[in-house]
């Protein structure tokens, strides 16, 4: 450049040099002040149980490669830090699909839980809104018809969540990088675009607010095409919970809230599951980042 003065050949190049100096300009002002890892000083985080229980698991199979927990006892840990999972209850006929369905009150969802079609509504493995006894029946019948016989199903009966928007919310460890929170919207679409966002563990609420709004779908939350927005506050804290739990024992290697139903007001968390291994052998767990210089 003459004169220290930048040239461009192109009106675009430099408008595209502008932004790029402009994005540049907030990460160093965000940067300057960092967001803080929030505590929860209410009762809502039970570190000790929680730690108790992972022991108890581990104990009583200490298979060095660890293992998923149960339905049960990912929905009894994930309470510890105040994230409750929406209970479902077996179906293995149509008769106990409507006795769920009493028991859970209507209106209910049917859904298998065989690995092939879990979160696959787009195969008919959703039944949703089935507000009467014969409802429940037809939808039991049409599913096991379509699909197969209840042994491969699987099938489970879940009270309806308020509509809203799904996402996913998964902690995972990384062997470069550690722990990782991650967040998407459910779908087929999302995942064949690979529309993430991740930031390390311990999240600072700087870091949740950022994860919601870094995914191109990210305006589907906020208002998109006249929608209502979804409680982003409520899901900002849920990510917040999640990356707590994985902070505090590095035991759980791998969470999956799946699908987490954002409405205007609150979330439900549907599903649910975890993963326990004995903790790795380094003293540098958290997140990995150059020193200061």
């Amino acid at each position: 450049t003459a004169g220290r003065i930048p040239a461009y050949p192109a009106a675009e190049r430099a408008v595209r040099a502008l932004s790029e100096a402009v994005k540049y300009a907030q990460w160093r002002r965000q940067a300057a002040v960092p967001g803080k890892v929030p505590e929860f000083l209410d009762d809502t985080i039970d570190e000790a149980g929680a730690a108790a229980r992972i022991d108890a698991i581990l104990g009583q199979d200490p298979d060095p490669r660890g293992r998923p927990l149960s339905p049960d006892e990912a929905r009894e840990l994930l309470a510890r830090y105040g994230i409750a999972v929406r209970p479902t209850l077996p179906a293995p006929d149509a008769e106990a699909a409507v006795a769920a369905a009493g028991r859970l009150g209507y209106p209910v969802a049917l859904k298998t839980t065989a690995p092939h079609l879990r979160h696959r509504a787009d195969l008919g493995g959703v039944r949703l809104d089935l507000a009467t006894e014969s409802a429940v029946r037809r939808a039991y019948g049409e599913l096991t018809e379509l699909l197969g016989k209840p042994a491969e199903l699987r099938p489970v009966v879940q009270a309806m969540a308020p509509r809203g928007v799904d996402t996913v919310v998964r902690a995972t460890i990384d062997p470069a990088a550690g722990a990782v929170l991650s967040f998407g919207l459910a779908g087929a679409p999302s995942e064949l675009l690979g529309d993430t966002a991740h930031r390390l563990v311990p999240a600072t609420d700087r870091d949740a607010a950022e994860l919601i709004r870094s995914i191109r779908a990210a305006p589907v939350l906020f208002g998109w095409r006249g929608s209502a927005p979804v409680d982003t506050a409520a899901l900002e804290e849920l990510l917040l919970r999640v990356s707590l739990l994985v902070d505090d024992h590095p035991e759980v290697v791998a969470v999956t809230l799946e699908p987490v139903v954002v409405a205007t007001q609150g979330l439900t968390v549907l599903g649910a599951s975890v993963r326990l291994s004995p903790p790795p052998a380094r003293t540098d767990l958290g997140p990995r980042r150059l020193s200061n210089y």
